[in-house]
């Protein structure tokens, strides 16, 4: 494990970014999640953006072309597209992964990092029901039909930059439902999966 680093994507509400966290601390090493999108934009040379406005340019992916990446404004920034924080993200998470190991969630990190041998990709999802219910409790009442439309979104914008399709399990080494038992013992289990496979 001492190289291993490990990307996680998942749906919304289904409690990835718990397990995430879980995984870094058994591990012992960094967790890299919303500090990618600001060293990017450091890398742009924008620094006069909130987290938020970051996010948007981030995910600003039309949905019904293949062709075009729509170019967003926000007043000084016309211009910078949601393609040139792709291509910044993604050598920020290169960096990052040749800085030793670490867990890194989300920004299509598994596709970036595909080719490196050290790298194990994992999709977290779970049932609606858990997703609902953890919508209620964990996401401030947000609804099952708001957390499908995150999820939504993060597809469109992975399926867009990457050719591949969002949640098939073909495009991770591994894929771990959270409806059923804790985060806790599933990072156990996934730390043994991951022992196993990388001797």
């Amino acid at each position: 494990m001492e190289n291993v680093v490990i990307t996680v994507s998942r749906q919304y509400g289904c409690g990835g970014r718990e397990l995430a966290t879980i995984l870094a601390k058994k591990l012992n090493v960094k967790l890299y999640d919303k500090q990618i999108i600001h060293l990017a934009a450091a890398k742009l040379g924008i620094n006069d953006l909130s987290e938020e406005e970051l996010k948007e340019l981030e995910n600003t992916v039309e949905p019904m072309t293949l062709t075009y990446v729509p170019f967003h404004s926000f007043g000084n920034h016309a211009g910078e597209s949601s393609r040139g924080m792709f291509i910044a993200e993604a050598g920020v998470i290169r960096r990052l992964a040749n800085d030793g190991p670490c867990v890194i969630l989300g920004r299509s990190a598994d596709y970036v990092l595909e080719d490196e041998p050290n790298h194990f990709s994992i999709f977290v999802c779970a049932s609606d029901e858990y997703r609902e219910k953890r919508g209620k409790i964990v996401y401030e009442g947000k609804t099952l039909k708001e957390l499908n439309q995150e999820n939504d979104k993060r597809a469109r914008y992975y399926n867009y930059y990457t050719g591949k399709k969002w949640g098939d399990p073909a495009n991770y080494d591994l894929v771990v439902n959270t409806s059923s038992g804790s985060l806790d013992e599933i990072a156990d289990a996934i730390i043994n999966y991951i022992k196993t496979i990388k001797k």
